[in-house]
Parts: C-alpha cells; sequence; structure tokens
C-alpha cells in the first residue's frame, strides 16, 4: 500500500492531497494483438485476439467495436489469456472494421490502445424480389411491352447483381415459354407479344444465386382504355393524389410518371388499403407538365387502368406567343387565327388569350377596353377565356384604315411575352367587289383552258382532223335528218376507176391562171392525147365506159369546174378510132375553170396527180359538146388497179384484149390531174 502526497504552496497559501492506494492495482496494460477472423460467411464470423499475460488466473476485460454500412455495435468480454467473439447478423458482402482493447477485470483503472482489422463478408442470393412494372402499347395483332425494374438496395443485394433473369411464359399455351438474360446495370427490356395472356418473372442474380421473382401479367386485352383526364396543382412538396377505391379483390395501387428532362418512367407503390399519396422528389421542376397514371392490381398481377391526372409542381408564365394569320381582310372586318399554337409545350395551363389592338384613332371597338402596356402605350385588349378558341373576328373597322395588333396567351402565372406589332390596312370597298367580281372570272378561264390543254387531241380530231373520216362526216347526220337512206358515203370496193387524167407543161414555161382571161390554145401548151382501153369482152353491146368522175371528198375545188363526164363510145369501133369526144379547147376551158382559183402559177416542170370518182354527176368542161341522152354508166363492181404513166415510157397501141378499162396519156411538160 502506498501514500502518495500532493502539495501545492504561493506566498498566500499552502495545499495539499494525498492518495492511498496499492500499487498493484495501478497497471497500465499493453495492447492486444494477433487479432484474426475466422469462419467468415455471409453473415456470422469469429474474431480472435491476445493479450499479454500478468500472472496466473488475471482477468481481463475486453471491450469490441464493430463499424460497417455506416452502424457501429459495442460488445464486451471477459477473457484470461485469448480473446475470442463470434460475430453474428451480419450483412453479406458487407466490409467491417473490428476492434479491440483491454483492462484489469478486478481492478478496472485505464484502457488499453485499440488493436484492430478489417474483414468483409461473403455474398449471398438477394433477399428481396426487384421492384417491376411496365409500359404496355397495344398495335393490331401484338403488344409491344416496355419492363423496367429498379435496382437492388445494398442491403438487399447481398452482393454485386450480375444480371437479370426474363422468364416470358404464354398462359394460353403453357408448354412455350420463353427466357432472356439481361446484363447488369440495364434496367429495362422491349417485349413483342401476340395477342395472348402472357406472365412475366424477372429475377436478380449474383455469384451466389437468384432472387425471388417478381411477377406481372399482361392480359391478351388491349389497354387502350379511355380515361379522362384530370388536371391537378402541385406544391414545393411535390404533388399530392387521390383516387376512388377500385371495387373487387385489389392487391395494391401503382402510381407511375415521366421524370423530365429525362423521360425515365418511375413509379410507386400503394397498399390495397390506401387510395392517396404523395409523389414527392427532387427532380420535379417548375414549369414542367407531369402525367400520372393510377393503376389497380387484382388478384391475377394484372394491371387495370384508373385514373389519369396531370399537372405542374409551379406554373410559368407562357414562353412564346402564337405565329398569328390574317383571313378574309375587307374593308370592314378581318378574321385572326391562330390554329397551329400547341399548349401542351407551355410551362402552364393556357387559360386563354389577350388580343391587343391599336388604330389611329384610339377609340375601342366593342368587346374591346382601353389597357395600358409595360411601355406606357394605350391600346385596346380583348380577352378570350377558352384556350381552343384559336381564332377571332375583328369587325367594325374603317375603309383604308391602319391598325396594329398581337396575341398573347396567359396562365396563371401571367401572360407571355411582349411582342412587336404587326401591321394590317384595311383595302377600299369597290377594290374588294372588283376582287370577288374578278376571281371568279379568272377560275374560270384558267379552267376552261386546262380543259381544253388537256382535251386538245379529242377537240383536233373532232374539229379538224388532219384526214377526215367519212364515217364521222357532218354529211351523214345531214343525210339522215334528209331520210334518205338511199345515200351512202363512198366504199373503196364499190367502184373501177375508169380513167386518169393526166396533165402536164413543158419544162420552162409558165401558165398565168390567176388574173388573166387569155386562152390556154394561144400558149405553148400541146393538146392533150386520149388513148381509151376497152374491157376484155369482145361483145360489149352496153354503153360506153366510165372516162372521169369528180371526187369531192378529196378535191373540193374541182367539183367546181365539173370537168369530167361520160362520153359515149361506140362499142364496135377499134381502138385506133376513138378519138376525144369533147374538142380540145372545151377541155382547156374546163382546165383554165378548175384551177384559175386554186392556183396562181405553176412551176415548170411541176406535175400532180388526181383520182376521180365515178359517183359524181356527169357534167364537161363545155354542156354544149355533150350528147343530148347520154349513156348512164355500167355499174362497177370494184376498183381496179390505178397508174399513172410515166410521161417518157413508149406504151404498145393498145389492143382489144386489153384488161385496163382507160388510160390517158399526155405529151410532156403538160398539167396533169
Amino acid at each position: 500500500m502506498y501514500n502518495f502526497t500532493l502539495i501545492a504552496e504561493n506566498y498566500l497559501r499552502k495545499r495539499s492531497v494525498n492518495i492511498l492506494f496499492n500499487l498493484t492495482h495501478r497497471v497500465y496494460l499493453m495492447n492486444p494483438f494477433s487479432v484474426n477472423f475466422e469462419n467468415v460467411n455471409a453473415t456470422n464470423a469469429i474474431m480472435t485476439w491476445k493479450v499479454h499475460s500478468m500472472r496466473n488466473n488475471f482477468t481481463y476485460l475486453c471491450q469490441i467495436e464493430l463499424h460497417g454500412e455506416g452502424k457501429m455495435m459495442q460488445y464486451d468480454v471477459s477473457i484470461n489469456v485469448n480473446g475470442e467473439y463470434f460475430l453474428s447478423e451480419l450483412e453479406p458482402a458487407t466490409e467491417y472494421m473490428a476492434r479491440v482493447r483491454c483492462a484489469d477485470a478486478s481492478h478496472f483503472w485505464k484502457w488499453t490502445e485499440w488493436s484492430g482489422q478489417n474483414f468483409t463478408t461473403l455474398e449471398a442470393a438477394p433477399s428481396e424480389a426487384p421492384d417491376v412494372w411496365r409500359s404496355v402499347n397495344s398495335e393490331p395483332g401484338n403488344h409491344t411491352v416496355t419492363l423496367f425494374w429498379k435496382p437492388l438496395s445494398k442491403l438487399h443485394a447481398n452482393g454485386k447483381i450480375l444480371f437479370y433473369n426474363v422468364v416470358v411464359e404464354n398462359l394460353d399455351k403453357p408448354s412455350r415459354s420463353e427466357l432472356r438474360s439481361i446484363p447488369a446495370p440495364a434496367n429495362s427490356t422491349k417485349l413483342i407479344l401476340d395477342r395472348c395472356s402472357y406472365q412475366i418473372c424477372v429475377t436478380a442474380n449474383n455469384s451466389v444465386g437468384a432472387s425471388p421473382a417478381s411477377i406481372i401479367v399482361i392480359s391478351a386485352d388491349p389497354e387502350n382504355k379511355e380515361v379522362e383526364e384530370e388536371r391537378i396543382a402541385g406544391t414545393e412538396g411535390g404533388f399530392s393524389l387521390s383516387w376512388k377505391p377500385q371495387p373487387g379483390d385489389v392487391i395494391g395501387y401503382v402510381v407511375d410518371w415521366c421524370d423530365h428532362p429525362q423521360d425515365v418512367l418511375q413509379w410507386k407503390n400503394v397498399g390495397p388499403n390506401t387510395t392517396s399519396t404523395v409523389i414527392s422528389t427532387d427532380a420535379f421542376r417548375p414549369g414542367v407538365r407531369y402525367d400520372f397514371r393510377i393503376y389497380g392490381l387484382s388478384t391475377k398481377r394484372i394491371a387495370c387502368l384508373l385514373e389519369k391526372k396531370t399537372g405542374y409542381s409551379q406554373e410559368l408564365a407562357p414562353s412564346d406567343n402564337p405565329h398569328v394569320l390574317v383571313d378574309m381582310l375587307t374593308s370592314h372586318s378581318f378574321t385572326l387565327s391562330w390554329k397551329d399554337y400547341s399548349t401542351e409545350s407551355q410551362p402552364g395551363f393556357i387559360q386563354g388569350y389577350h388580343v391587343y389592338l391599336k388604330s389611329k384613332a384610339r377609340q375601342c371597338h366593342p368587346r374591346f377596353q382601353k389597357a395600358v402596356l409595360s411601355d406606357g402605350s394605350e391600346c385596346c385588349k380583348y380577352k378570350i377565356d377558352n384556350p381552343e378558341e384559336k381564332a377571332l373576328i375583328v369587325d367594325n373597322l374603317k375603309p383604308e384604315s391602319f391598325y396594329e395588333f398581337f396575341v398573347t396567351p396567359f396562365t396563371s402565372a401571367g401572360e407571355g411575352p411582349n411582342a412587336t406589332f404587326t401591321k394590317v390596312t384595311t383595302p377600299d370597298e369597290h377594290s374588294s367587289m372588283l376582287i370577288r367580281i374578278l376571281l371568279p372570272m379568272v377560275f374560270c378561264v384558267l379552267l376552261i383552258m386546262i380543259v381544253c390543254y388537256l382535251k386538245s387531241q379529242w377537240i383536233k380530231e373532232t374539229c379538224y382532223p388532219d384526214i377526215p373520216d367519212p364515217y364521222k362526216s357532218s354529211i351523214l347526220s345531214l343525210i339522215k335528218f334528209k331520210e334518205n337512206p338511199h345515200l351512202t358515203i363512198m366504199n373503196v370496193s364499190d367502184c373501177i376507176p375508169d380513167a386518169i387524167e393526166v396533165v402536164s407543161k413543158p419544162e420552162g414555161t409558165k401558165i398565168q391562171l390567176l388574173g388573166t382571161r387569155k386562152s390556154l390554145t394561144e400558149t405553148e401548151l400541146t393538146k392533150p392525147n386520149y388513148l381509151y382501153l376497152l374491157p376484155t369482152e369482145k361483145n360489149h353491146s352496153g354503153p360506153g365506159p366510165c372516162i372521169c368522175f369528180e371526187n369531192f371528198t378529196y378535191n373540193q375545188a374541182a367539183s367546181d369546174a365539173g370537168s369530167c363526164g361520160h362520153v359515149p363510145v361506140p362499142p364496135k369501133a377499134p381502138p385506133s378510132m376513138l378519138g376525144l369526144m369533147t374538142s380540145p379547147e372545151n377541155v382547156l376551158k374546163a382546165l383554165e375553170k378548175n384551177y384559175m382559183n386554186s392556183l396562181g402559177e405553176v412551176p415548170a416542170g411541176e406535175t400532180s396527180l388526181n383520182y376521180v370518182s365515178q359517183l359524181a354527176s356527169p357534167m364537161s368542161g363545155d354542156k354544149d359538146s355533150l350528147p343530148t341522152n347520154p349513156v348512164e354508166p355500167p355499174h362497177c363492181s370494184e376498183y381496179k388497179m390505178q397508174m399513172a404513166v410515166p410521161l417518157r415510157l413508149a406504151l404498145p397501141p393498145p389492143t382489144e384484149n386489153s384488161s385496163l378499162s382507160s388510160i390517158t396519156l399526155l405529151d410532156p411538160g403538160e398539167h396533169y390531174r
């Protein structure tokens, strides 16, 4: 035993204290050592350490502290030489720090310094099913299902999540199932399903095992249920939502929404006995619209949409003004419209529009009220309370007047930004009437021009075709109108051409037919010679052959001359005795009459060939030279070859057995037709 005295003294007084103790009770022990952990698993571990022995049967009091996951746990234990303690209720895959200190258990005086060591528990299978939700887009013939899940907390993951297993099972065909492994850290996947009922199971997996499954059922019925959307007002603390309870067995409710600007689907699970909740998150921003959907979960894990709600955590004034168009401008009114203005993207609910109007008269029209803008200028204002009304007729205006306007929307937080005024001038009253008259006329003219352009080919074929079609001629309608069924248009196979009249002019000679009445006999033209070949029959007792008939279809000018006619030919006369029944002078007169009005000058060396018909009336160039009783031509059964013989070729004299009906030969240099 020792008695220790401490004395303190100064110039005023002297003081002292003393203490009596056993010296062996004031021993400062050495620190523990050899701290180790044994049999470490996911939730348990054994901690061991050693102390320096003082003497036999000396008892130590040791204190253990365990730090991990932000927690601290403390344990006390008495030992003699070697210490050991069983740590339980540890978290899997968690790093811990354990330390120990000791003192004399019989006579406690002072703790030793800490001695410690770190250790990590092993992984375990995830202890909780992942929180899974889905978004279904129903399309014709299939469902597009997007699965979302939230990552497990470290407390429930019990290790590092490596992948997620998604098992899709067809409830209508239980034998068919599909397994998909989605590597972590992915938190969504997309599925294309047909119109059957499916059960989807999602599990989280680490190196040890899988978590319990989270089950969702996708019904075969489409989810395009129409639900009326309700507006709600948010606060700084978030959105307060409430809904009507779902009749029947409900195992819970789900509220989902999108976080902007990432547009990530978020959801919150609510118990079956709860019909309200508060959605609060730091992601809500002022001026952003959030759409909430409330689903009820049946006992079959099928979700049914119950209500829709939309709102702003804080409304702001509109960010832009609509683009306004001026329509129906008249001398007394015009129409303002802004149909393309979208209200969904605005930072608040559009409650209506303000229309500002200025004029030189500074008088407000009916329905307008005086207002003062932020710059101090005065104008007239009209308020539209319906946000869906996006047009206004401004009337009671003066002609040829100058006006200014601009339109801005407003929300509960205020109206849109100030914009520059748009200028418009009303026209004169008379000009508007002229426009009303001229526009229809211009439209009609354009329409007629377009129709004529599109039908130009039809108009050409109908009115002035290149080659007239006898069967489409207007003469047919006249024939039918006169009710004369015996007259028809000549067919090609009806007649036999009997004569080709060839007229030629000597080279270097010009015949002036217009502006002169000089007789053609005075020119250098030689008289035409005609050669007629009779039919092949030797004993022909009928009338003479057809010489020429004018075809009015192909040469209308020749019909006026009447230069062709029937010329009787004695049937028994030899070919060499045949002559031109009409005098050459009459023929020349007919030629002059035919070409007087149609040709101005026939160049030298030019020739032409004119085919004549057998159905025209018999006429001659000189009516006096015709017989009194002309013989009717025989019936023609068919056309035969028509041929113009070259002038420089010498032909043998015709015989009685010749098969040609009639050939006319002229000297070189004569006109031919």
